[in-house]
């Protein structure tokens, strides 16, 4: 079997959940990789790079600069017909693609996974994560979107890809890029961050969640996430948002400050190795996963806690 890989990159890098999605096609057979863009020529020779991939294919073209699913999604199609999988990271890029590509391959896409199982078995979360369904499918083509924080890395360096381009399917005129506002930050990226502290709606404001999270997370080198109440709220913007609508994160170590614990929030964050959580509620739900848990005033415990680092 073989499995064409979507490569997520942006600014020139590539992204940590492609490496995710490259372990999980590893599992499935040969893994080919589809680098598209414009420029991309140091994208194409970092993929190669990577442990145990076979082929990159790069298609170069200016209609695929910003990534637009309705061009990406033909030209991965135009790829299908020698591969037998397309793998995307279940990243907001890679949702936008993989159904597309089922749509036009006329095949059931599978969302999510978790594991692979078999070459046409794999399982994934339903409710919230709450229970894990075991999807076994007769399509002769498969799409499948990749958990990333299901599966280990793959190493970055260590490969020997080999380099080819691709014939480009160009811009189908069905939508263009407008524009784009990119939060920039020099602290970790949320999903690939091994320290994340994150406020909920006992913040009472933006104001007070500035105050009180980004200084202990400045203290811990972490990134900063939030419930999508806070979100809702206009505490912070929507990319900092952690669960089942937002990220879906593992860090090593996870600071759930002023959170109940909504089962929405807990599909993102409950794969964390360590969840300490900070809350004046000794029945709040997140104490059930918790690994630690301070029940206190978290205006006074955070400040405290962050003099004390």
């Amino acid at each position: 079997m073989k499995a064409l890989v979507w490569v997520e990159h942006e600014g020139g890098a590539l992204k940590d959940a492609t490496l995710s999605a490259v372990t999980a096609a590893g599992q499935l057979g040969d893994v080919h990789l589809l680098v598209a863009g414009q420029g991309v020529d140091g994208i194409a020779e970092a993929a190669a790079k990577i442990a145990d991939v076979g082929k990159v294919h790069v298609a170069d073209n200016a209609a695929y600069a910003h990534a637009l699913a309705e061009n990406i999604a033909p030209l991965v199609v135009s790829l299908m017909e020698n591969h037998d999988a397309f793998v995307a990271p279940a990243t907001t890029t890679g949702k936008n693609i993989a159904p597309r590509v089922a749509a036009l391959l006329d095949v059931m896409q599978i969302s999510d996974i978790l594991s692979v199982e078999g070459p046409d078995t794999f399982t994934r979360p339903i409710y919230a994560g709450n229970a894990i369904a075991t999807v076994k499918t007769s399509d002769k083509k498969l799409v499948l979107t990749v958990r990333g924080t299901a599966f280990a890395k793959a190493a970055a360096q260590g490969g020997s890809g080999t380099v080819e381009a691709v014939g480009t399917t160009g811009d189908k005129g069905l939508s263009s890029f407008v524009g784009a506002e990119i939060a920039k930050s020099e602290r970790p990226e949320l999903t690939s961050a091994k320290v994340i502290v994150s406020g909920g709606r006992a913040l009472k404001d933006a104001e007070t969640f500035e105050q009180l999270i980004p200084p202990l997370a400045d203290k811990l080198g972490a990134a900063i996430g939030a419930s999508r109440a806070a979100v809702d709220a206009g505490y912070v913007p929507n990319d900092y948002q952690v669960g089942q609508t937002g990220k879906i994160v593992a860090p090593e170590v996870y600071i759930a400050v002023g959170i109940s614990g909504a089962i929405q929030h807990l599909a993102g964050m409950k794969d964390s190795k360590t969840i300490i959580a900070i809350n004046k509620d000794e029945d709040a739900p997140i104490f059930q996963i918790a690994d630690f848990g301070l029940v206190a005033d978290l205006f006074t415990a955070v400040p405290e806690l962050t003099g004390k680092l």
